[in-house]
């Protein structure tokens, strides 16, 4: 294999795109603010709009050779390595832990010249009752593991279960805890129904930091995306995801814009960051290039980063492992190469 000695940290049209590969992972919470019915009612979205600014990606150069490889360093580090089969196993979870700890191959990292930097993923994602064994599996290692919960992935299950459900999980040692909100409350336009129950699970999560997954797909308007968005945040989420990756239609750019604008909002009202998780169908290197530059252009460079981003994905590892090596080798190898991520 042929050695690349590149320095991904210094230069370029985007040197913060390959910063801060391991972070703090104790970013500050978001306290939340108090329901304001008034800010919701103000909140219009131009669909037309939307659709012309996404449309512009496309007609433009993205990043190429070692700037797409330091973008590709940097999606990796920003991913929830996820497992969410009915047929998971502890063997299965503990693969994926040693995968967290070690996302990309030696050979390949030594080529990059980034050995030094201890890359990781942001996280692991399991159900609760694997969160034992991805606790046990990254032990020494800084990689929080989150666990989906209240009845993830429908959210039809009785709030006392819901709220049970996620203090039992941090109690396992959940660092980061996935909710789902109740569509209904959304379809139905009772926002101060959603904002107490997101508060609710807000307040069970502790010290544990909670993603507030929308399932957009489900929610029938981009308005009520951006409307849903704000309440999440308001109540205290830390995160706003798009999708629990099962609904028919998960994570777009068009909605994931509209989400950006609000997080955007949200940090001008209060100063709070809010992390942004899109997730469901994002598979090749190429979307997640799409993504990161979105998110750089709409919120700056200080949201890349683990602290505020993160790819909910279980195949996406696989083709930027893929596409690394052909940065380094001028070949594609076979996918079944990279059997895990």
């Amino acid at each position: 294999m042929a050695t690349r000695n590149m320095d991904l940290l210094h230069g370029g049209p985007s040197p913060d795109a390959t910063q801060g590969a391991v972070t703090n992972r104790h970013p500050a919470r978001n306290p939340g603010v108090p329901f304001d019915r008034g800010w919701i009612e103000s909140i219009h979205i131009n669909l037309s709009a939307v659709e012309r600014r996404i449309d512009s990606l496309a007609g433009r150069r993205t990043v190429k050779k070692a700037w797409q490889a330091a973008w590709l360093l940097k999606a990796a580090t920003c991913m929830d390595l996820t497992t969410l089969a009915g047929d998971d196993t502890p063997g299965r979870v503990e693969r994926l832990c040693a995968k967290a700890r070690s996302p990309l191959r030696p050979d390949l990292i030594e080529a990059l010249g980034v050995a030094d930097r201890k890359l990781t993923v942001g996280a692991v994602c399991v159900y609760h009752a694997m969160i034992g064994t991805a606790v046990q599996a990254l032990a020494g290692a800084d990689i929080p593991v989150a666990a989906v919960s209240t009845g993830f992935p429908a959210g039809h299950t009785p709030t006392p279960t819901k709220l049970a459900e996620i203090e039992a999980s941090v109690t396992a040692g959940a660092r980061e805890i996935d909710i789902v909100i109740s569509r209904r409350h959304v379809l139905t336009g009772d926002w101060r129904a959603l904002y107490d129950e997101m508060a609710a699970f807000r307040a069970a999560c502790g010290r544990a930091h909670v993603k507030a997954i929308l399932a957009t797909g489900d929610l029938g308007s981009i308005a009520k995306v951006a409307k849903a968005s704000t309440i999440c945040m308001m109540a205290g989420a830390d995160f706003v995801k798009t999708s629990t990756g099962m609904e028919a239609i998960n994570a777009t750019l068009p909605v994931s814009l509209v989400m950006l604008r609000t997080i955007r909002d949200y940090h001008e009202r209060t100063g709070v960051r809010i992390g942004f998780k899109p997730a469901g169908g994002i598979t090749s290197a190429k979307q997640a290039l799409a993504y990161l530059i979105l998110v750089k252009e709409e919120l700056g460079g200080e949201w890349l980063t683990p602290d505020l981003l993160r790819f909910g994905a279980s195949r996406l590892l696989s083709d930027i492992e893929r596409q690394l090596e052909h940065f380094v080798t001028g070949r594609y190898s076979a996918a079944h190469r990279h059997a895990m991520g």
